[in-house]
């Protein structure tokens, strides 16, 4: 395993990242081919109805002059549903179901986790405001997943390729080393940090599944990007339906047409343009996802026909992006 070693490596100019790489040899065919339905299956389980729990803990601080974070856990009721499903392609849409103190119930649209098998290129995070494509080696794409991470408005977070691997008895999916923008959580306290080297990990459990990060928080100083703190990142997704699961799928099924166009819109902006260039902002992840969410409200209320929410939002999205 390709280990990130801060102390070790030479800086690196802020205006140029690495390209992110994986020591795993090539998979045969055969061994691919034998594989394939197991990992499909692997990814469709995530799918369903849970109790998530966030755990996030900064560990060892490579600069000597950082505070270290005390851990941080939150949790609440997730659903996850396929919502495309191709056979080589697999989209799963995750939906945040939160009842108040007055027992109302609010239905936040979350994440999105795209896979898609033996990729040419991912859409990856290239530096601020900025993702782009990237090659998959060829001769790494045989057997092999990536996933790209998409925010709440359906605009880009971070993508990775890798491969499913058994270890230890416990099968899991590893990412290569990506690079990621701060999640809302750090960039709201506008930190010493401005981004994160990362691998990413997805694996079963007997109860559900969980998704663990090991993330480099990386850093401007003296012109140059250098290692901040390393954090670790576990969510475990415990198989919970104790809640009100039917407000998430009633707000899906308002709301999936508008979402659809929205991702295409995204998908159109990355291909005309060389991939996607859009002002992050702190305390929404871009410049455009709050409207973006207000209009899905909108719709699932009646206020706005679906069509003249698609209208709007491709609109937003067209104006807000540049060409790379």
């Amino acid at each position: 395993m390709t280990r990130f070693r801060p102390f070790a490596a030479a800086l690196i100019l802020a205006a140029a990242l690495p390209v992110a790489a994986s020591a795993h040899p090539p998979i045969a065919a055969e061994e691919a081919a034998a594989n394939f339905e197991r990992d499909r299956a692997d990814i469709l389980a995530m799918a369903g109805n849970y109790h998530v729990g966030f755990n996030m803990q900064e560990s060892t601080r490579w600069d000597p002059t950082y505070e270290v974070l005390e851990p941080k856990r939150s949790g609440g009721n997730e659903v996850v549903r396929v919502i495309e499903d191709t056979g080589r392609r697999i989209v799963l849409q995750h939906m945040l179901v939160i009842t108040d103190d007055n027992d109302k119930t609010f239905v936040i649209k979350h994440w999105r986790q795209d896979w898609e098998y033996e990729p040419a290129r991912v859409l990856v995070y290239a530096d601020r405001n900025r993702w782009q494509w990237e090659d998959v080696p060829e001769k790494m794409r045989t057997g092999r997943w990536s996933q790209t991470v998409w925010q709440v408005d359906d605009s880009p977070r971070y993508g990775g390729w890798g491969q499913f691997e058994t270890q230890a008895g416990i099968r899991r999916w590893r990412s290569n080393w990506t690079w990621r923008p701060l999640a809302r959580r750090d960039a709201v306290r506008n930190p010493a940090y401005d981004r994160y080297y990362s691998i990413n990990r997805h694996q079963l459990s007997p109860d559900g599944w969980i998704h663990w990060q090991d993330n480099t928080k990386m850093g401007i100083k003296g012109g140059k990007l250098v290692p901040i703190v390393q954090e670790y990142v576990l969510n475990t997704y415990i198989k919970y339906d104790d809640y009100d699961v039917k407000a998430a799928d009633d707000y899906w099924a308002a709301t999936r047409d508008y979402w659809a166009a929205v991702r295409a819109e995204w998908d159109r902006v990355a291909r005309e343009k060389g991939g996607i260039a859009i002002e992050e902002q702190a305390d929404t992840g871009t410049v455009v996802s709050g409207r973006l969410l207000e209009i899905a409200d909108e719709v699932q209320e009646r206020k706005l026909t679906t069509a003249k929410a698609i209208a709007e939002a491709k609109k937003l999205i067209e104006t807000n992006t540049k060409t790379l």
